[in-house]
C-alpha cells in the first residue's frame, strides 16, 4: 500500500491528523470530482436528466457494494444512512407480544431505541445476551437462550464506543441452526476489514458510506438474502419498491429494492461508488491489514501512558481505540487535541445504552486511525495525550 500516494489523493492529510474515521472518514479527491462532478450536471442539465446519464454508474454501486460484501446486486439497496437501513430490516420482520429479539450488550444506541419502541408498541421481548470474560457478546449463553419464541438476533459487528470486534460468524452459525433471522449492524467494519456475508451467515447487513468506506456522508445501504425475502413485511411501500397491479393492490418488486425508495441523493450515491471502487482496488485485506497495525500501535501507546485507561473489550480488536485519561474531561481532551490539529471525538453512555447499564463506562476519548493515516501522526497523539496527564488543566 502506497501510503504517501493515497494521502497525496486525500485533501485533508494535508492540514490535519485525521483520527475520527469511525466518525466519517476522509473523501479522497477522486470521490470528490465524482460528487461535484454530477452535482455540476444537474446543474447545468436538470437532475432527473443528470441521473438518467449516470443510470450505468448508479447501476456499478450495487454491483460494487455486492463484490465488498460478497452477496448479490440485487440483494442490495441504497439509503441516505445506516440507520435507516437497518430500521428498514427490523421492521420488516413481523414481531408480535409474546415473541422474542436476542441482541449484545454493545448494540447501538439508534437500535437499542428501536428495540424499546418495539416492546412498547406489540410487546415483544427484547433479551440482552450477556458478554463473556473478554467482553465480547457470549455465543454460548446466545445458543441457550434462542427458543421457538426467538424470531430475531441482532448484533453490532463493532460496537461504537470501543474496539470490540464481535465474533459474527459464529452467531451466524448459531443463528442458521436454529432458523432464526440473523441482522447484522455493520456500520463500523464494512470498509475497515474485510466482510463476507457468506462467510458471516447474516440475513441482514447495514453499513454506511462515510466511516471506514471514505464515502460521503448521507448513504448508507441494505444487503437482505433473497432466501428470506418471503419472511418479511416491509414497513414502508411506495413507487419504488411497489408496483400497483391495476386494481387495489400492489406486488413487490424483486429483490431488496423492494426496501428503497425512489428519491436519492445521485451525486452522494455515485460519491459511494467511487469510494466502493476504491476499497475493491486497494484490496481489504490489505485495507484491514493495515488498519490492525495502526489500531494496535495506537492502544499499545495509550496503554504505556500512567493516568491513561484503554477500555476496549474482547478477544479480537480493531482500529478504534477508545480511552479516559485521569482528571481531564474527556469532551476537553477533544477540543484540546483539535487545538493540535489531531481530529477525534468522544463518546457518550446514551450511544450504547446496554454496555452503560453493564459496565457504566465513563465519557471516552475515541481514536480511530486508517489506513492513510501514518505511524508519526498516531505517536503523535499519543504524545498530546502523554502531555495532558503531565499538565492537566
Amino acid at each position: 500500500m502506497d501510503v504517501d500516494a493515497l494521502r497525496a489523493g486525500t485533501p485533508g492529510c494535508r492540514h490535519r491528523i485525521h483520527l475520527n474515521n469511525a466518525g466519517a472518514g476522509l473523501m479522497s479527491q477522486e470521490t470528490l470530482d465524482v460528487v461535484v462532478g454530477h452535482l455540476r450536471l444537474e446543474a447545468e442539465i436538470g437532475g432527473y436528466e443528470a441521473a438518467d446519464a449516470a443510470a450505468e454508474r448508479r447501476a456499478r454501486v450495487h454491483s460494487g457494494l455486492a463484490e465488498l460484501l460478497g452477496g448479490r446486486s440485487d440483494e442490495i439497496a441504497l439509503f441516505d444512512n445506516a440507520t435507516h437501513a437497518w430500521q428498514a430490516a427490523f421492521h420488516a420482520v413481523p414481531l408480535r407480544a409474546g415473541d422474542r429479539v436476542l441482541t449484545g450488550r454493545n448494540e447501538y444506541g439508534s437500535n437499542v431505541l428501536s428495540y424499546l419502541h418495539l416492546a412498547r408498541r406489540t410487546g415483544a421481548e427484547i433479551v440482552v445476551v450477556p458478554n463473556d470474560a473478554s467482553g465480547q457478546i457470549d455465543t454460548y449463553a446466545l445458543a441457550g437462550l434462542i427458543d421457538e419464541r426467538t424470531k430475531l438476533i441482532g448484533l453490532t459487528h463493532v460496537p461504537t464506543a470501543g474496539g470490540l470486534v464481535n465474533p459474527a460468524a459464529e452467531v451466524g452459525r448459531i443463528a442458521r441452526a436454529a432458523g432464526v433471522p440473523y441482522l447484522l449492524d455493520a456500520t463500523q467494519s464494512v470498509g475497515q476489514f474485510p466482510v463476507d456475508v457468506e462467510e458471516i451467515g447474516c440475513d441482514f447487513l447495514c453499513a454506511t458510506g462515510r466511516k471506514f468506506l471514505r464515502g460521503p456522508r448521507g448513504t448508507g445501504f441494505l444487503w437482505v438474502r433473497s432466501g428470506i425475502l418471503d419472511r418479511l413485511d416491509p414497513h414502508i411501500v411506495e413507487i419504488e419498491s411497489a408496483d400497483w397491479d391495476g386494481a387495489r393492490g400492489f406486488d413487490w418488486v424483486p429483490g431488496a429494492q423492494r426496501f428503497a425508495t425512489w428519491e436519492l441523493n445521485h451525486a452522494a450515491v455515485l460519491g459511494l461508488g467511487a469510494a466502493v471502487d476504491q476499497a475493491l482496488n486497494l484490496g481489504l485485506d490489505e485495507i484491514g491489514k493495515r488498519n490492525s497495525e495502526l489500531g494496535d500501535r495506537m492502544r499499545g501507546l495509550l496503554e504505556d501512558i500512567p493516568g491513561v485507561t484503554v477500555y476496549d473489550l474482547g478477544q479480537r480488536q480493531c482500529a478504534i481505540v477508545t480511552v479516559k485519561v485521569d482528571g481531564v474531561d474527556s469532551a476537553q481532551v477533544v477540543t484540546r487535541l483539535a487545538a493540535e490539529g489531531v481530529n477525534v471525538t468522544s463518546t457518550v453512555p446514551g450511544h450504547q445504552q446496554f454496555d452503560t447499564e453493564d459496565r457504566n463506562p465513563p465519557p471516552l476519548i475515541r481514536f480511530s486511525p486508517h489506513y492513510y493515516n501514518t505511524e508519526d501522526e498516531v505517536e503523535h497523539a499519543a504524545a498530546l495525550i502523554g502531555a495532558m496527564v503531565n499538565k492537566p488543566l
